[in-house]
């Protein structure tokens, strides 16, 4: 190898060079200076290893392509693609073929290209036979070079050739020894001077002509090679011919719509443009697209080349797209509406509602099916309303353009989601998606077919319909306007407690509800009580019935996991209310029955299965729990309730907006049908201009809709009537799979330890006991702790991410003791998979402090899984304030040091504290043996072992009954 003296003037070249086996590629070199200034023959390959050394030559560019260039040496094409060392020599005789040029030479281009881009000012050579990097000065043509592809056409043959002008010259090429250096993108060697193009070229479209004047095509092939190559050289390049036509159309394009129609499935449309008699797809990349056309008694080719507005389609689509549409997928150009644009709406919907302004516009709308006409006209429904003391009849007529239906005519449609209705002259009407969700309650509630009549109390669902029925309502909001004081209600006779102020002010609510028909969300906080305050006022109703001698049931529907906390509430607070719980495999089937009960508890599970059962029953009142649920309009749970028949209707949630403004409307209409209007005006009207264009007037406006009918408190607003702390316990029910373990081993215990306990005055084995109990406390809590097999539910695990769900939400922060660690492995589990941020702390955790920093510090982290052993003292977390206590301790006051980890001298929050207890299992029995025990409890009771030792025999039969 060459060295060059770095002492002494260099320079460097950059060297054109033909690789045998590789094709052109480009190398730079440093080249020793003579004295006199020119190129000696001492020079040297640069890469980047060795570039620092001739640093004082080179500029940034020069490393640039020095990297560049290095990527396609053989050495380093041979290590990258074939992967296993191999000397170039042998690669190259027995490894390389034809595939693999195909392979790699198109990579090696796009470097080339990349290079030849850089190349413009620095000196390029064409290298010698015998590897001299200087041996001929070549330059890049500072402009591009222009091509035009020429076809003669005579009775024998037609003659192909290219031309090629530079500056406006015509330069001569063929037979000149040039060479395509590039064939990507073509680059031209011809006479020391490299020309590039104004167009894309590939390097083959000249090759055949570097040692050829033309290509001759006979008669004979001639057509398949002019529908092939010639169509496609006219799309892309200029051409000149003789012997026939090529005729340049840019007509006024015309947009197409096209409608994929899918009966019962989701349909969706295409974008065409017509061109003059030719019809193209929305999405083409071609500005030009050529169609041959041959005249065989002329004999004579014509190839009609239509040059496409692209910018003009592209402004179609987005015209299309901004009126709601979107593309189906990404592969495909299908359009359908977007759902967010409106309520869900179906590609008949969108063109229906579209119809006039497409037209307007100047689409054309086509049918793919010659045998259905569709009509897409005006479509509108007109209603009338007379006025009774106890029902509204309703006229109602749809109009689908000139023709008038009588609405109940489509009665079956609306109530069975038949979506097809055929007119008289035969053309297919597709039943507006909006009526399906908006007048579905019109038939709904109306108990005769051949007209509709509803009851006064549906007054609402009338209110965005007509004029009529914003007149009523009007005159009601009126009234409500008008008062200065909602009236002070006495607290029921047999309540048993008293209300805190801003309870009684929700209770007094409930009653200027009810006096003017209107139904409520009551939306407070979680923990503020509104429990309580539902109980107290049911327990006023029946009061109040009673005295008027008509007795009544209300319904409460909730998530699973809170049935046993309202039972146990009205229990406590309202024993007086007679109540059933409608839950279970055994619960009746005969509407009959709920008339001997003041009130009926069920879940949304069971309202979803016993839909018809339910709706058998009119009801006082019907309460949705955690009304949040039903915040979708299409979920089975939110048309399950809706159908439901009663005299008042009230929702209790302390989250009525859960992730969007949306989440209103569907508890709104449970409550107050019409209130808000339709869905699909609700989302235009409020969703999008509050969500997305942040609109205070529209948001204004909502809240002025619906003040009346939404009262919420926050623990801030209401901090000075709460207590320090407030306790709460949440009862959970066992899964089925959960409840038969548990009562499996709770026999297996039994039988082991009471068949040893003798006499009276003898104790029962207190190992076994001890190990029967811990059992039982696990099923209890998880079966997962026991057998890590276990595929069921567990009831509090369910009830406890609820929960937490819902606190979490309002951006709180929680403490969630258990004295398992194997119970805290599960949440962990489960929050990992959902990608919840989290702390943890137990016994074997050593970066204690980092834990509590996270939890502290981070906003993200807002849970904090604490095992009661390693977090119940030491710890200060003022930053939370709820506490969630998984599962009961033997010594109250370990429960209490875990509490006054948040409250405690710092803490300017009130704090919630839930207890979490399986119902019918050894957690309840023993909170009512250490409230019967109290002095042991609070004084003595330190460990399990000396909470056994206290235990009677009758204790111990009681634990294990």
């Amino acid at each position: 190898m060459q060295q060059i003296d770095t002492t002494q003037p260099y320079e460097l070249v950059y060297s054109l060079c033909e690789h045998p086996y590789l094709g052109y590629l480009i190398e730079p070199h440093v080249v020793q200076l003579n004295p006199n200034g020119g190129y000696s023959l001492t020079h040297r390959r640069v890469f980047s290893n060795t570039s620092a050394d001739y640093d004082k030559v080179l500029d940034h560019t020069d490393h640039k392509l020095i990297k560049l260039l290095e990527e396609i040496e053989q050495t380093n094409i041979i290590k990258r693609y074939h992967k296993k060392p191999v000397r170039p020599v042998d690669f190259f005789t027995k490894i390389f073929d034809q595939k693999f040029f195909d392979y790699i030479r198109p990579k090696i281009e796009r470097r080339l290209l990349q290079a030849l881009e850089l190349l413009r000012d620095k000196p390029l050579f064409l290298m010698g036979k015998d590897g001299y990097a200087a041996e001929q000065r070549i330059e890049i043509a500072p402009r591009p070079a222009s091509v035009l592809f020429h076809f003669r056409r005579n009775g024998e043959e037609t003659r192909y050739f290219p031309t090629i002008k530079y500056d406006g010259q015509r330069i001569e090429f063929m037979y000149k020894d040039a060479q395509v250096v590039v064939n990507q993108q073509a680059w031209l060697l011809l006479e020391n001077v490299l020309y590039h193009f104004d167009q894309p070229l590939e390097g083959k479209k000249l090759s055949p002509f570097l040692q050829k004047r033309y290509i001759s095509v006979a008669r004979s092939t001639e057509r398949r090679y002019f529908e092939t190559f010639v169509r496609g050289l006219i799309e892309k390049y200029h051409v000149y011919a003789e012997g026939f036509s090529i005729e340049t159309y840019q007509h006024n394009a015309v947009p197409i719509i096209k409608l994929l129609y899918v009966e019962n499935g989701v349909s969706q449309l295409q974008l065409n443009f017509r061109y003059g008699p030719y019809l193209f797809a929305s999405g083409g990349e071609s500005k030009v697209t050529v169609r041959m056309q041959y005249d065989e008694t002329a004999d004579h080719y014509t190839f009609h080349r239509i040059k496409r507005s692209l910018q003009w389609e592209e402004n179609r689509l987005q015209e299309l797209l901004d009126m709601g549409l979107h593309r189906a997928n990404a592969l495909f150009s299908n359009l359908e509406p977007r759902e967010d644009a409106d309520d869900a709406l179906s590609v008949m919907d969108w063109l229906r509602n579209h119809n006039e302004e497409l037209q307007r516009l100047g689409y054309e709308i086509v049918q793919e099916d010659p045998n259905k006409r569709f009509f897409f006209g005006r479509t509108e429904l007109d209603l009338s309303i007379d006025e009774s003391n106890d029902w509204f009849d309703v006229q109602a007529i749809a109009r689908f353009g000139d023709y008038e239906i009588p609405f109940t005519e489509l009665r079956n449609h609306i109530l069975n989601g038949i979506k097809e209705f055929v007119l008289p002259s035969g053309e297919v009407a597709i039943t507006p998606e909006e009526w399906f969700a908006r007048y579905n309650h019109l038939f709904q509630f109306s108990d005769n077919k051949k007209h509709i009549r509803l009851s006064k109390y549906h007054i609402g669902l009338l209110q965005d319909i007509t004029e009529h029925t914003e007149q009523v309502m009007g005159r009601r909001l009126q009234r409500l306007a008008e008062f200065e004081a909602i009236e002070d209600i006495a607290e029921p006779a047999q309540f048993n407690g008293s209300l805190r102020p801003y309870q009684k002010a929700g209770y007094n609510w409930f009653h200027f509800l009810q006096r003017y028909q209107f139904g409520g969300c009551l939306a407070d906080d979680m923990g503020l009580g509104k429990t309580i305050q539902t109980l107290a006022f049911l327990q006023k109703q029946k009061e109040i019935q009673a005295a008027a001698e008509k007795p009544s049931t209300s319904l409460i529907i909730m998530p699973t996991s809170l049935v046993y906390n309202w039972q146990n509430e009205a229990d406590k607070f309202v024993p007086d209310l007679r109540i059933l719980v409608h839950t279970g495999v055994g619960r009746s089937k005969d509407p009959a029955v709920f008339e001997n009960y003041d009130l009926v508890i069920t879940t949304y599970g069971i309202a979803r299965s016993d839909e018809a059962l339910l709706g058998a029953f009119y009801f006082h009142y019907i309460i949705l729990d955690e009304s949040q649920i039903i915040k979708n309009p299409t979920s089975k749970s939110f048309k399950a309730v809706q159908r439901l028949k009663s005299k008042h209707r009230l929702v209790l949630s302390g989250t009525p907006v859960e992730n969007s403004v949306a989440d209103l409307w569907s508890q709104m209409a449970f409550l107050n049908p019409g209130l808000l209007g339709s869905y699909h005006y609700f989302q235009q009207e409020f969703v999008q201009p509050i969500e997305k264009k942040k609109d205070e007037e529209k948001a204004k406006r909502l809240q002025a809709i619906i003040k009346p009918f939404v009262l919420r408190r926050t623990k801030s607003q209401v901090a000075t009537e709460l207590p320090p702390k407030l306790e709460q316990v949440f009862y959970c029910t066992m899964g089925t799979e959960q409840a038969e373990r548990y009562e499996r081993v709770k026999s297996e215990y039994r039988n082991a330890i009471l068949e040893n306990m003798g006499d009276e005055k003898a104790k029962a084995p207190q190992i076994a006991l001890l190990q029967g109990l811990m059992k039982l406390r696990q099923l209890a809590n998880h079966p997962r702790m026991v057998d890590s097999s276990f595929k069921g539910e567990s009831g509090k695990f369910e009830s406890v991410i609820h929960t937490l769900e819902t606190v979490l939400q309002r951006g709180n922060k929680v403490l969630v003791f258990s004295q398992f660690v194997k119970q805290l492995v599960i949440f962990k589990q489960y929050f990992d998979r959902h990608g919840i941020g989290y702390a943890y702390l137990d016994g074997a955790t050593k970066n204690r402090d980092e834990e509590v920093k996270q939890f502290r510090e981070n906003e993200d982290t807002r849970l904090f899984l604490i095992s009661i052993k390693a977090g119940g003292v030491g710890l200060n977390l003022v930053e939370a304030d709820y506490v969630f206590i998984l599962d009961p301790w033997w010594n109250p006051a370990v429960e209490q040091q875990a509490i006054d980890r948040t409250h405690r001298i710092g803490q300017t929050r009130n704090v919630f504290i839930y207890k979490f207890i399986t119902k019918d299992t050894v957690e309840e029995k023993i909170l009512a043996l250490q409230n019967r025990k109290k002095t042991i409890a609070d004084t003595l009771i330190t460990t399990e072992e000396s909470f056994i030792k206290s235990l009677s025999q009758d204790d111990i039969k009681e634990l294990l009954r």
